[in-house]
């Protein structure tokens, strides 16, 4: 939804009160208007799909006892935690966060660790190249268009595809909700070392098989 300069003329009082309701949502005085109009004139914006879906994912990993989500008012990112059966339990934290764009590119997760073992931080690397190997297999195969994947020093992110324009939010949420618990189950059974790579791409298959959307 493309967005246009316009110049408003509000009474003083008005942009105090804005301004304070903006400062306690986390938004801007723009944005903040923007929702306000949205609500008024029932026009849904790409800022209020993505925190709808945010939130859809929120409730859907809820009843989790392995993923606990957490999703700051009006936002368009939200992040999950998952401890590892570790010494120390050492936590792993993803980052989901969604794009006003739609497309190829619309969003992205990232698997965020922090940990001072260097065995640890080998084992979870060979997983992430892993997975990429497998991803770029599975669509080539399909002829789809893999996605983007950067790797660094406590940090993998791979891009998020959304380019279907009926897609509902609770289709969205439900194929966001399901590829995190896959990724995250099949990342600890790695590092547990009860998983060959040839078991993680079968269980990898089978996992995507079943989505009705691939993100």
């Amino acid at each position: 939804m493309k967005k246009t300069l316009y110049s408003l003329m509000l009474d003083e009082d008005i942009v105090r009160e804005i301004d304070i309701l903006a400062r306690r949502s986390g938004v801007t005085r723009s944005g903040l208007i923007n929702e306000i109009l949205a609500d008024y004139v029932q026009v849904m914006t790409p800022e209020r799909r993505i925190n709808q879906v945010l939130q859809e994912v929120e409730q859907l990993l809820m009843p989790s006892r392995q993923l606990i989500p957490y999703l700051p008012p009006n936002s368009m990112s939200m992040s999950m935690k998952s401890s590892l059966a570790y010494k120390y339990r050492p936590t792993v934290k993803y980052e989901v966060e969604l794009y006003r764009t739609r497309g190829i590119d619309s969003g992205s997760l990232s698997v965020v660790f922090r940990t001072q073992s260097a065995q640890l931080i080998d084992d979870m690397t060979q997983f992430f190249v892993l997975w990429k190997q497998i991803e770029d297999h599975w669509f080539t195969a399909r002829g789809m268009q893999p996605r983007q994947y950067e790797l660094y020093r406590g940090k993998f992110v791979r891009s998020i595809s959304m380019e279907e324009d009926t897609l509902s939010t609770q289709d969205a949420a439900q194929a966001i909700a399901d590829y995190v618990q896959t990724f995250d189950t099949l990342m600890k059974a790695w590092l547990a070392g009860s998983c060959t790579p040839e078991q993680v791409m079968q269980q990898y298959d089978a996992a995507m098989e079943s989505q009705s959307v691939i993100l």
